[in-house]
Formats: C-alpha cells, structure tokens, sequence
C-alpha cells in the first residue's frame, strides 16, 4: 500500500482500468490498433519495472525512515509504534486463555489451553459471530455489550476442568486493528462487569502483532510478522536500547515490539517526485495517502489471482472474468494472453517490492549479512490472503528476497506462513502478559 509491502503495486490502482482500455483498444480490427494496444503494455511493463537498484533503494529508504521513527514521535513516515509487548510467548506458558479478534464485520473469540514446556497447546475452540450492521452506527456500549454478551456465551461451554480456581481471572488478549479513538479495553472490561463476566484484559495488540506472537510461539528464531492481505502491515521485535524515544525503564527481556504501520511509508511519492523513479511525470495518484492499500484491494484479489493462474488452453477462465466483472462478452485467446501478462505485471511489481520491505526490516536488525561465518537464523512469520492463496505472488517475492541478500545470508531468512496467528497469537499475549506469572514462576 503506499504500504511498502504491496505498496506494492504502485500502478496497481489502475489496472484493471488498464485491463478495460486494453481489451477495448485490442477488439479494434485494424492491426494498426493493435500494435498499439501491445506497445501500451509494454510500456506499463517498463514503468513497473523493479530492477534490483530501484529494491534496494526501497529497502535502504525503509531503514532510514526506521531509524528515524525511533528517534522521535513524528520524525518519519514510518509510526514505528512502541507496543508496549515486550515479553513474546516462549513455548512455556499453561494454562487456559481467551482471545477476541475483532475486524470488521464479524469477530471471533477463541480459547486455548496451553500446556507449559514441550506441552504446545493442548486443545482449542473457535467461534466466528456477525455483527449485526445497525451496531456499526450506534454507541460504543450497544457495540461492546453485544461482544461481551457473545464472550461470556463462549466462556459458558468451556467444559468441566476447564474452569479457573477460586479468586483466579480469566486472562484475555484482545486484537482490534483500527485506529483506537477511545479507550477499547476499557469500554470492554466495562461492558464484561455490566453481565458479570469476570475476565482481564492483559493484552491490545493489532493483527500483525498478534501474528508476531503466534509465530514466535512456535518458533524462537522468529524476528519479524508481515500481513499481506486486503491491508499489510509489519511489527519486529527491536532491542530496547535502540529506541531513542523510548524514555521508560528497559524491560526485562531486552526487547519490544515495534508496531511499523508501513502502510503510511510513503518513499516511492519522494523518490517519484525528487529522484524521477516512474519517469518525469509520477503517478498523480501516488499523492494520495493510502492510495495503494485501496488499490491493493481492487487488483490483487481472488480474480485476478485467478486469471493469472489460468491454465487452461483457452483461457477461459479470464474470458469468464473479464465478462462477469468487466462486461466484456466476448474475447479473443490472444487478448486473454495479454490480460494474463498485465496479471503478471502487477503482481510482479507487488512481490518485488514486498521483498524490499522485508529487507528493510533485516537491515535494521543487522541480519542482512553474514558475519564472521555467523549464520543467525532470521524467520518472519507472514499471514494474509495475498501470500496463501496467490502461489505466483509469493513464489516471486520469495525469489527477490534471494536476489536482495545473496545466497549465503538467503538460505538463513526463512518465510514462514502463519495461518490465523493474530487470533492465537493475542491469547497467546494474553499468557505471556499474565498477572500470574510471576506467582507461577515464583
């Protein structure tokens, strides 16, 4: 989004308006028009081009704009947000937690029993529930009394054995990734006393740290979580004394998670308009904030990951698509193939430059070489629609990670898929961040 990762696609917004001009510009019969229908799309081709100089620009910028975010509050296009997480899961927490993920439309709520060291979980129970569409609009307390009504459903079936001892909360972590413009544990804890429910809030994370947190569970070597969806953002874990702004006495751990909010790195507008990046004229709508997570949206979706995978000799699930979304009836094989190859444009685009992003991270965190023969394990745990279901995007952002960092330090950087790590991940938060814990180590 002008977020780095699927900042992806910067011409991403346009193209399927792209997709329409061409088909329209190729039913035209004189060949003359198609020649020129062709020569517009390698013209798209070339100012999407991602050679390796322009990445590491884009991975160098990041770094830059890091560092800077963590000097100061305001001193960088990156929010570089201090989470205030700074005790990851360990692999050694027990116990039963709660998690509730709210998103919008729907919520789920989770519980998983944990069974300390070498235990894993245990057992797990989900439950997905709609919200209704009149609570969007009314007052905060219709909302969260509707959500604590629906947990303290959920708590009810937990199951015999399951029940905490006597004067022991119920411990939950809760991922809300909106913007926060009030107090949403609060609000929560209230709604939970006004039905009875007696249960902590020990953890607010988004759904990036929430993933951070699963993987990390699962994984010590984890370092780092990318989203990759209809939205993208990262969160990597920073060592306390690298964070000038931090003014706080360091944690325990050493550690905190650094919350990015990538998607306001808005380098490719600077490098556009100071350095000519896309040619003398930039894209106009790269000035607008947030341009790309939108534009991400419309064009890297199920259909177009679908007409980019089609392999059937016809073609014929691009004439379906652009038919049922485009209303054009009726399309030539070799207007399919050229909608197959703008596919591939875009999506290129948008692989490579997720790999940039993620070679930013590493840079900052000095992982990007190898030293003296040391060969550190770096894993970033991913999750999103984008990287599951779209093989030819992640197949290509995978191989500009080895173009980026060179073989020796490639083979230590491993992408790891994290499938629903911000649900767990937050009860697994909730674990780590219990008011118990230091009763149980104790």
């Amino acid at each position: 989004m002008g977020k780095v990762a699927v900042g992806a696609a910067v011409a991403c917004a346009a193209a399927l308006c792209a997709a329409a001009a061409l088909v329209v510009r190729i039913r035209m019969r004189c060949s003359g028009k198609w020649a020129r229908a062709m020569a517009i799309l390698r013209e798209f081709k070339e100012n999407c081009g991602t050679p390796i100089g322009k990445l590491r620009q884009v991975a160098d910028a990041m770094t830059v704009e890091m560092h800077a975010g963590l000097a100061s509050e305001g001193g960088s296009k990156l929010k570089m947000l201090i989470s205030c997480v700074d005790n990851l899961p360990s692999g050694d927490e027990k116990g039963l937690f709660y998690a509730l993920d709210l998103g919008g439309t729907n919520f789920h709520v989770i519980w998983v029993l944990l069974g300390g060291k070498d235990g894993g979980v245990v057992k797990q129970e989900f439950e997905e529930v709609s919200l209704p569409p009149h609570l969007m609009t009314e007052s905060s307390d219709a909302l969260f009394d509707y959500i604590a009504a629906a947990l303290a459903k959920f708590v009810a079936m937990e199951g015999e054995g399951l029940h905490p001892s006597p004067g022991r909360q119920r411990e939950l972590g809760f991922t809300f990734s909106f913007p926060v413009g009030q107090d949403v544990v609060g609000e929560l804890t209230k709604a939970m006393e006004r039905i009875g429910l007696d249960m902590r809030v020990s953890a607010l994370v988004n759904d990036t740290i929430g993933t951070l947190a699963g993987g990390r569970y699962y994984n010590p070597d984890v370092i780092a979580a990318v989203i990759l969806g209809t939205g993208t953002n990262a969160a990597y874990v920073e060592r306390a004394y690298a964070i000038p702004k931090w003014h706080g006495l360091l944690p325990k751990s050493g550690e905190m998670v650094i919350n990015m909010e990538w998607g306001n790195f808005r380098v490719l507008l600077k490098m556009a308009e100071e350095a000519d990046f896309f040619g003398d004229v930039g894209p106009p709508k790269l000035k607008i904030p947030f341009i790309l997570s939108s534009a991400i949206y419309i064009c890297l979706t199920p259909h177009m990951s679908a007409m980019h995978h089609d392999a059937s000799s016809d073609l014929r699930v691009v004439g379906s698509k652009l038919k049922d979304i485009l209303e054009i009836p009726s399309t030539s094989l070799k207007m399919r193939k050229a909608i197959v190859e703008l596919c591939d444009i875009v999506a290129t685009r948008g692989a490579r430059l997720s790999a940039a992003g993620i070679v930013g991270i590493l840079k900052k965190l000095g992982r990007d070489t190898v030293k003296d023969g040391e060969k550190q394990k770096s894993v970033v745990a991913l999750d999103g629609g984008l990287y599951e279901h779209y093989f030819k995007f992640s197949t290509c952002m995978e191989s500009a990670l080895k173009d980026l960092l060179g073989e020796e330090v490639s083979d230590n950087v491993v992408i790891e898929h994290s499938n629903d790590g911000s649900g767990i991940g937050a009860a697994l938060l909730a674990a780590s961040h219990s008011q118990y814990l230091e009763v149980e180590e104790s």
